[in-house]
């Protein structure tokens, strides 16, 4: 049996992800990391407050989940949304690795690339390239597209995104499909999966493949 690490768990899909995994029967334990601990109780479960700034982590885990990311109006400038979107899952990724964890699941952005005219993507494309070069066996990138779900925080442009994609949905198909709004349920069911199934080395997964897990 084993231990899962869990970074994000109070957004839209750590909370899926949580719930996931406190269900599984692969792991024996969750540790859930976070600034504050939240009101959920579990026999699997073990919050710990952390600093991701100064990360250390208290024992060893195996398999890490990392859903930490902001925006950059909520961050309220770039330096701050790059420290929680690059740097936080990155001070992550080495002290879990030094804490013996082999694998490592991180949810990125659809459209991630360090050479993206955008600086969201840009910073979501450099990360996903950090982490690879810390060398877990397994690496696992999810990058969904519009993420559907009830947020606790109102965001003006998601909504709208929402709306639209209630209405016209199922015009996303073919190529399409990779922008077509994405329950944070499937991107969590997907990420259970990729970390239980067997497989090595490193995986990029854009939100089209995501759509067919729930």
């Amino acid at each position: 049996m084993k231990t899962a690490l869990i970074a994000g768990y109070t957004g839209l899909v750590g909370g899926e992800l949580l719930d996931l995994l406190l269900k599984s029967d692969k792991y024996e334990k969750v540790i859930a990391l976070g600034r504050r601990d939240i009101d959920l109780e579990h026999p699997k479960l073990v919050q710990q407050q952390v600093d991701f700034d100064n990360l250390q982590l208290t024992e060893g885990v195996n398999d890490v989940f990392c859903c930490l990311g902001t925006t950059i109006k909520q961050a309220g400038s770039k330096e701050n949304f790059r420290r929680v979107d690059f740097q936080y899952p990155v001070n992550l990724a080495v002290e879990a690795k030094a804490k013996g964890a082999s694998v490592y699941l991180l949810v990125s952005a659809n459209g991630a690339s360090k050479s993206s005219a955008f600086f969201y993507n840009q910073v979501k494309g450099e990360v996903e390239e950090a982490i690879e070069k810390i060398g877990f066996d397994k690496l696992e990138i999810v990058r969904p597209s519009l993420l559907l779900g009830n947020r606790k925080e109102s965001r003006l442009a998601e909504d709208i995104g929402k709306t639209i994609m209630q209405i016209f949905g199922f015009l996303f198909v073919g190529p399409l499909k990779n922008v077509k709004g994405i329950r944070a349920s499937s991107v969590a069911a997907a990420m259970l999966s990729f970390a239980n199934d067997g497989s090595g080395g490193s995986r990029v997964h854009k939100s089209g493949v995501l759509q067919r897990f729930n």
